[in-house]
């Protein structure tokens, strides 16, 4: 059997036999079909003539009468499938088969009902076993049977999005191990202890003739990575100036990393964010707007058990929403950049990076791109096709409903990337980008939570609007974290490779493939990751 569609799609041609005997010809005419309705249309066909099929050919084996056409094969199924011969009246069948189509399903009803396929096998067995089988009979089965598989997906795509919601938002056992194991470290070796840098080493921190990078975290292992590849791919690694900051409990452990695996001839510095004077002494907005947006959250959200709950989102939608419920994005970790140009008022530009990166290529010739006034050195999102990553524009992630969003912001503008940012701080501190990121999280607040759903891009996204210079793609390939059917080569070719999304390399759902490009970086005969059971498998 061949199924052939007219250019117009006004005429379905299906031919069966093994010659070009006889022909069904249904005709649309004017009506406007849509591409869901034609899909089933065309599918009901197929398995109307598989069934078909199927009944002509136990009539062979059986040694009865050999039916080879369509007529024939109408005869002997009576007259409700198809009216004998006359093949006119055959564009009565697909009237039926529109009706049923269009009307709702019940959902209790497909649930419940006994008698629903689950297969194709028993689908014709059942049509088989009709001693009268029609062509509403037909469509009704069919329509339940696929109605039934696409709930069942639906549900087994959302367990497996909030199973990984739950893996990558909890703390690994061994992680867990490793940060105690540096911190006991900490307290009874003076090597741990070590100032870092240096002493005379100290002065590199503020000289602008180096390349200033800034890291951000509270996963050590994760830090070690990134300070890895980023010294062991460098030109000039004496030239390399890490900055990593964290909390105050990753303090002790991340401090007693670096003393005791340096990495020079680069400059590592280690600091909490307590040992900022501005920090400490003064107020900081974005932690009230954390602890508001926090409260409204729990008041007015039901946390993930609300959002798979949903049975009308969309599926990528619910793993959007899952995604964005990570603890990392309620994290002041993923804050921090927005005061950078406080941090290091000595400092005319950084390149700042996330800790689930991995640093494939000496990246000094960062400092070399003409910013040409702009703030934010920044891949764009919106050149690719893959609905997680590179599809992304404005509307992907602001409100447009909203009012406040729709007359200040174009849907249709590109989006842009966190992860690997050249920051201008000299051009930064000319403008009013920090306030304009106090002001939308608190506008959001007010407008409870309605501006934007969750994550720190979409204030970002604001916040430097008109401030960003999109640089190569070749410096920030994202989307590790997401899918794993990324091309080799261009892994193996970018700057930059992001595990954005839920399988980060340090977690057992990681795509394996893609989590031996960070393996890499990570000693497993040390000590401390032997004694943590910290593997690459």
């Amino acid at each position: 059997m061949q199924l052939h569609i007219s250019p117009s799609l006004r005429h379905v041609t299906v031919m069966t036999g093994k010659g070009v005997r006889e022909f069904i010809k249904v005709k649309v005419g004017s009506r406007k079909l849509s591409y869901k309705t034609l899909f089933y249309s065309l599918l009901l066909f197929t398995f109307l003539m598989r069934f078909i099929y199927v009944l002509s050919s136990v009539d062979i084996i059986d040694d009865q009468t050999k039916c080879s056409t369509i007529g024939c094969l109408g005869k002997k199924l009576s007259p409700a499938v198809l009216r004998g011969r006359n093949l006119q009246s055959a564009s009565a069948v697909p009237q039926v088969i529109y009706q049923v189509l269009e009307e709702p399903s019940s959902h209790d009803e497909i649930v419940g009902g006994p008698n629903i396929p689950q297969t194709l096998e028993e689908f014709v067995t059942s049509m088989k076993g009709s001693n009268r089988p029609d062509a509403k009979t037909f469509a009704i089965k069919l329509k339940n049977m696929i109605t039934l598989l696409e709930q069942r997906t639906r549900t087994a795509k959302i367990q497996e999005y909030l199973y990984r919601h739950v893996a990558s938002s909890s703390i690994p056992k061994n992680l867990h191990c490793l940060a105690l194991r540096l911190a006991h470290e900490h307290a009874n070796n003076a090597a741990a202890r070590l100032q870092l840098p240096v002493p005379e080493l100290v002065p590199t921190l503020v000289n602008n003739s180096y390349f200033h990078f800034v890291l951000a975290s509270d996963n050590v292992l994760a830090a070690s990575v990134v300070a890895t590849s980023l010294v062991y791919n460098s030109l000039r690694p004496e030239m390399v100036v890490l900055h990593i900051i964290t909390d105050r409990k990753t303090y002790s452990p991340m401090q007693a990393w670096f003393s005791l695996h340096r990495l020079a001839p680069a400059v590592i510095e280690v600091k909490a964010l307590h040992h900022f004077d501005w920090f400490a002494k003064g107020k900081v907005p974005v932690l009230e707007a954390m602890e508001k947006d926090q409260k409204a959250r729990a008041q007015f959200r039901g946390g993930s058990s609300a959002i798979v709950a949903n049975n009308t989102e969309k599926l990528h939608v619910i793993a959007s929403k899952l995604q964005a419920m990570s603890p990392k994005y309620n994290s002041l970790m993923n804050h921090v950049r927005i005061y950078l140009p406080q941090m290091f008022p000595s400092l005319n530009k950084v390149v700042f990076l996330d800790d689930d990166l991995v640093v494939q290529s000496d990246l000094s010739p960062l400092w070399e791109i003409d910013m040409n006034g702009k703030v934010n050195g920044a891949v764009e999102t919106c050149r690719g096709s893959d609905k997680f990553v590179m599809s992304k524009r404005f509307k992907s992630y602001l409100n447009f409903s909203h009012p406040l969003i729709s007359k200040n912001f174009d849907p249709n503008e590109c989006a842009w990337a966190y992860g690997m940012n050249i920051f201008d701080l000299e051009a930064w501190r000319k403008t009013n980008i920090s306030e304009n990121y106090h002001y939308w999280l608190e506008e959001n607040l007010k407008s409870d939570l309605s501006l934007w759903q969750l994550g720190t891009l979409p204030p970002g996204l604001i916040a430097f609007h008109g401030h960003v210079h999109v640089i190569d793609p070749f410096w920030h390939m994202l989307g590790l974290g997401y899918q794993e059917n990324t091309s080799a080569v261009d892994v193996e070719r970018a700057a930059v490779i992001h595990f954005n999304g839920r399988a980060k390399p340090w977690l057992d759902i990681a795509f394996p493939e893609l989590k031996k490009l960070w393996t890499k970086y990570v000693n497993y005969s040390d000590k401390f990751i032997k004694s943590c059971h910290i593997t690459a498998a």
